[in-house]
């Protein structure tokens, strides 16, 4: 994946459930709130090693769930396949205006637009 902040937002968005509320606090302040460690520890009123170690137990369990499960791998390997049939839909449909017409063409290339959105939700 692109770099370690990414990565981390990326298995948060996927993971964060598996959380404990102050595991979840603390990553959130540290990775999309941008505060450092020390911030979080001050207004906490713990160490900034205690702040760390949530933090880093918090990527662990993440990281050993995607670890069995892959599903953001397999979730980035899907994009550039939807964003494809979406591309084709499209040529599609250019091509059904200009030279054909065709109603039901213009139903499947929505009825296929449709459902590449709903797999990128």
């Amino acid at each position: 994946m692109k770099n370690q902040t990414y990565r981390m937002t990326m298995l948060f968005d996927f993971y964060g459930e598996i959380l404990t509320e102050r595991q979840k606090e603390f990553f959130d302040l540290y990775y999309n709130e941008d505060l450092s460690l020390g911030e979080i520890a001050e207004n906490y009123g713990i160490s900034r090693q205690g702040v760390r170690d949530v933090i880093v137990r918090a990527e662990a369990a993440m990281q050993e769930i995607e670890d069995k499960t892959g599903l953001i791998r397999r979730f980035m390997q899907m994009q550039p396949k939807i964003a494809a049939i979406e591309e084709a839909a499209q040529q599609i449909k250019t091509i059904n205006y200009r030279q054909y017409e065709n109603s039901q063409l213009d139903k499947l290339v929505s009825d296929i637009l449709e459902n590449a959105k709903g797999l990128k939700e």
